[in-house]
């Protein structure tokens, strides 16, 4: 086999996992569940939140306050710089029905929850 042939093979293989990557991807974005959660005056609004269970979570998180903050839960295993005046986003695997707790690791007064039922 020329190494031209082989070139072409490898490339169509590369090409080929390329495609089934971002078509996986977009099924996992297609099932997540996003939430719009507000950062302002040092709390989150909403504070209780919901989701169903057995599907991912997206977070969007707006801060509209000037300063960062920082989207924690040890129970969701994530947590999330965001800095003043911006937007981010904090991806969640599958969850279990049950309760989420969260918080601005910043600011001890600042706490909400995920239901998830």
């Amino acid at each position: 086999m020329s190494s031209s042939m082989i070139m072409v093979r490898n490339l169509s293989f590369a090409a080929a996992c390329v495609v089934a990557t971002v078509q996986a991807a977009l099924a996992v974005a297609q099932d997540a569940t996003e939430i719009q959660v507000t950062y302002s005056n040092g709390q989150f609004e909403p504070s209780e939140l919901r989701a169903p269970p057995d599907r991912p979570v997206v977070f969007r998180v707006k801060n509209l306050d000037p300063s960062a903050m920082e989207f924690e839960s040890e129970a969701l295993r994530v947590e999330k710089v965001v800095a003043g005046k911006t937007d981010g986003v904090v991806n969640v695997r599958a969850l279990k029905p049950g309760r989420y707790e969260f918080h601005d690791d910043f600011n001890d007064k600042a706490h909400g929850a995920l239901n998830v039922q």
